[in-house]
């Protein structure tokens, strides 16, 4: 077997292993893992991008399939509509006060990942987080991924996907630790201006 089969057979392993664990909360609270994946997001993004489209892009999901997670989300009293005053059609996504009580544990679903990821060394860890972003990048570039706030994409990020990496906006060289790949500040970068 081809090294890049057994590849693609650990990932989908370790997606294997989300899933499972995503389910285990989902049963406890009484809500699907896709709600909890959209109260994680909206948790901890900008208020302008938690909505039915941007969401449907993130998850890779249809409107219909994010508007239907959202309307149990809002009835029990997880998530509440933000309107616009525009146009009372549009709204943006916020946490209610019993939905930020839920996040705490809900954001622990992958702990027993992450203790497990303790195990390895600081130099493996950084190999292994290079090459996850090398894939995210190229993954978003042919499209498969659809949306990505990684720096190299941003409009502040100067490099060559190497070994140089630069931050405009912090005004800062980057080790590879330092590259983000859910970045509070993305902006994205005009098309044909990537490096």
């Amino acid at each position: 077997m081809k090294i890049e089969s057994k590849i693609l057979n650990g990932l989908e392993r370790i997606s294997d292993v989300f899933k499972s664990l995503l389910w285990q909360k989902a049963k406890k609270y009484g809500i699907s893992p896709i709600q909890i994946q959209i109260l994680l997001f909206v948790a901890n993004h900008r208020e302008d991008i938690c909505n039915v489209s941007y969401l449907a892009k993130e998850f890779q999901v249809t409107k219909a399939t994010i508007s239907d997670a959202i309307r149990v989300l809002v009835n029990k009293k997880l998530l509440e509509k933000d309107f616009s005053p525009m146009d009372r059609r549009r709204y943006n996504l916020m946490t209610t006060s019993e939905g930020s009580e839920l996040i705490h544990d809900l954001s622990q679903y992958a702990l027993p990942l992450h203790n497990t990821l303790n195990n390895f060394s600081q130099k493996e860890l950084a190999g292994l987080f290079d090459t996850i972003t090398k894939l995210i990048y190229q993954l978003n570039q042919t499209g498969i991924i659809q949306v990505q706030r990684t720096c190299f994409n941003c409009k502040y990020y100067k490099g060559d996907r190497g070994n140089k990496h630069f931050c405009n906006l912090l005004d800062k060289k980057l080790r590879i630790q330092d590259i983000r790949l859910d970045c509070q500040e993305f902006e994205e970068m005009a098309v044909g201006n990537a490096g």
